[in-house]
């Protein structure tokens, strides 16, 4: 979680990261004042000169809270932070600026080298937030620079410009509500068979003369229509099954010998009997 107060958290951590990886000696101080304050002749100074919503994770959907997963909070506010990275040094009459180059230089590496600030210098609010606090070299045209600077006492100096990202507020705890209950069950909890399958397990008489009246017998009949078929022909075309039985005629011109009978009922169950016509 990050609290309201998570700007000046992150300044903090960024100075922590600079006094702590710098390298020159002796060692240089690190400030967060505005460019016209005074702060010591030779220093590194960062200046938080913009706030901007982060665009990407504007629209975020509210989220489960730690450690309550019945409870939802709001997205938090998210930022991108600009900062004002400026060296300052006594001139020397030969050298002019090259120290206030040299401490700038040496506050960069240390920013290149930890593109994301390590959770040992950050503030302690800061280590259990969501998102990891980022730095990254911004570049503005000198007009945009120079109005930075326009607003300060203090004559330009070289300067550099960073974007850290993304540092988000928490909304209050008054803003959070109860998370909808959860669908325990959906349908039925078990598999269950909706019908028993319809099975035709005889056909009588298996022969006799053409024109005979077959009876068909099994289980499970009741509701469905049977199909029949001998050698092709239909004599049976959905016909409706009242009970486990069903009857069909068959063709008075059949000729003698043995008949293939296919049976179908409602296209769940299929069946070849053979019918012998004897006169």
């Amino acid at each position: 979680m990050s609290l309201s107060t998570a700007i000046g958290m992150v300044s903090e951590s960024l100075r922590n990261l600079l006094v702590a990886e710098m390298s020159l000696v002796p060692v240089v101080p690190v400030t967060i004042l505005a460019p016209d304050e005074t702060g010591g002749d030779r220093r590194i100074n960062l200046f938080l000169y913009k706030v901007q919503e982060n665009a990407t994770l504007r629209n975020l959907d509210w989220q489960v809270k730690r450690g309550e997963p019945s409870q939802l909070v709001p997205p938090p506010l998210s930022l991108n932070l600009s900062y004002l990275m400026t060296a300052y040094a006594p001139n020397d009459p030969q050298t002019g600026n090259s120290t206030a180059h040299s401490i700038l230089g040496d506050a960069m590496r240390v920013f290149y080298e930890n593109a994301i600030i390590p959770e040992d210098h950050l503030i302690d609010g800061l280590r259990d937030a969501r998102e990891h606090v980022k730095i990254v070299m911004n570049t503005l045209d000198l007009d945009e620079l120079s109005k930075v600077w326009s607003t300060f006492t203090q004559p330009f100096r070289l300067s550099v410009l960073y974007e850290v990202s993304t540092v988000q507020l928490d909304m209050l705890s008054s803003s959070e509500r109860v998370m909808a209950k959860r669908v325990r069950q959906v349908g039925t909890p078990r598999v269950e068979a909706p019908f028993k399958p319809p099975v035709v397990e005889a056909m009588e008489p298996e022969g006799g003369a053409a024109g005979t009246v077959v009876a068909f017998r099994g289980t499970g009949l009741a509701g469905w229509k049977a199909y029949v078929t001998i050698m092709g022909r239909m004599i049976a075309d959905g016909k409706n099954i009242g009970g486990d039985a069903f009857q069909a005629t068959l063709p008075n011109d059949l000729p003698t010998g043995f008949h293939e009978v296919r049976v179908d009922i409602s296209h769940l169950f299929r069946r070849t009997f053979y019918f012998e016509v004897t006169t």
